[in-house]
C-alpha cells in the first residue's frame, strides 16, 4: 500500500478501532437497500495499512452495505486473529445461540444508529442491551449533533457501556456549549460512555493531520475521560470522495495528545479493555 509514513510511532499493541472490510461481491452479496456501493477493500489491503502505520490490532465494524449478514466481517476477524475483534448488526429477534456464536467468533458489540442505513435502531436498545450484557458486549452508536441531545438519556440508562462513533459527528464549528457536546460530556461523566476519536476529515474544514478546528474538542474529551477514549481510521473511508491518508489520522493523535502515557492509553490500553483483547 502506498502512502506516507506517520510521524507518530505507534506503541506495541496499538489498535485501529474502526475499519470496514468489503470482499468479493460474488462471495459476500450486498444488501438490497444500499446507501452506497462499496469498492472491494480486502483483508490483504488492510494488512498493508497496518504494516505502514505500525498497528497490531483492529476492530472490524459491520458496514451498512451488508445489512445483518455478518459473513464478511466474521471472515475478516478470523483472518486477522488473534488480534481482531468485531462489531455486528443483527436482527433483534436473533436467537441467543447466534449471539453466543458471534461472541466466540470475536464480536464484542452491536452497531446502532438513526442515520446509518441498515444499522439497528434505538427502539431495540434496551432489549438488546439486556441480552448482550452477560456476554460483556457494548453498544456502538453512530449519533449526530441533531439526535444525540434527545438520545443521551436513553443511552445513559442502558445496562451496558456505549461507545459513540466519530465524536458523535458533531461539526467542529459548533461550540462546546452546543447541546450535542453538552450531552456527550454528560454521558462521559456517567462513567459508562466511550468516545471514538475518529473520522475528523468528514466534517473538518481544516487540513490534516492537525484538523485544527477539532483541537479544542479533542483536548476537552481526553481531559474529561482519558481512560475511555479510543481511536480508529474508518478505513477504507466509505462515502468519501477525497480520502485522507491514514498516516495523517494517526498523526492527529500526536498533534493533540502530547503525553506518551495518554497516547498509549488511547491506542493500546483503552481498546484492550473495551474490546476484550487478552
Amino acid at each position: 500500500m502506498t502512502g506516507q509514513q506517520p510521524r507518530l510511532v505507534a506503541p506495541p499493541g496499538a489498535c485501529d478501532c474502526h475499519i470496514h472490510i468489503f470482499g468479493d461481491p460474488r462471495r459476500y452479496p450486498l444488501a438490497v437497500d444500499l446507501a452506497y456501493t462499496p469498492a472491494e477493500a480486502p483483508v490483504e489491503a488492510y494488512r498493508g495499512l497496518q504494516r505502514r502505520l505500525g498497528l497490531q490490532r483492529a476492530v472490524v465494524v459491520q458496514p451498512s452495505a451488508y445489512g445483518t449478514d455478518n459473513a464478511c466481517t466474521l471472515d475478516a476477524i478470523a483472518r486477522l486473529q488473534p488480534r481482531a475483534r468485531g462489531i455486528a448488526v443483527v436482527d433483534p429477534a436473533v436467537p441467543d445461540a447466534e449471539l453466543e456464536r458471534l461472541h466466540v467468533a470475536g464480536i464484542r458489540g452491536l452497531r446502532f444508529s438513526l442515520t446509518v442505513k441498515n444499522a439497528m435502531r434505538p427502539e431495540h436498545l434496551e432489549t438488546m442491551a439486556r441480552r448482550i450484557r452477560p456476554l460483556g458486549w457494548h453498544i456502538q452508536f453512530r449519533s449526530t449533533h441533531r439526535d444525540l441531545p434527545n438520545l443521551a438519556a436513553q443511552l445513559a440508562r442502558l445496562s451496558v457501556d456505549v461507545c459513540i462513533d466519530h465524536m458523535s459527528s458533531i461539526p467542529p464549528q459548533e461550540p462546546l456549549e452546543h447541546p450535542a457536546w453538552a450531552a456527550l460530556f454528560r454521558l462521559l461523566a456517567g462513567g459508562r460512555c466511550w468516545v471514538k476519536l475518529s473520522a475528523p476529515y468528514q466534517l473538518s474544514r481544516m487540513p490534516g493531520p492537525r484538523y485544527a478546528d477539532y483541537g479544542a474538542q479533542v483536548t476537552a474529551l481526553v481531559k474529561a475521560a482519558p481512560g475511555r477514549m479510543v481511536w480508529g481510521t474508518n478505513w477504507p473511508h466509505p462515502m468519501v470522495e477525497s480520502k485522507p491518508d491514514d498516516a495523517s489520522l494517526l498523526d492527529w493523535v500526536g498533534e493533540w495528545v502530547s503525553e506518551d502515557a495518554l497516547r498509549r492509553a488511547i491506542l493500546v490500553e483503552n481498546p484492550a479493555a473495551l474490546y476484550d483483547f487478552r
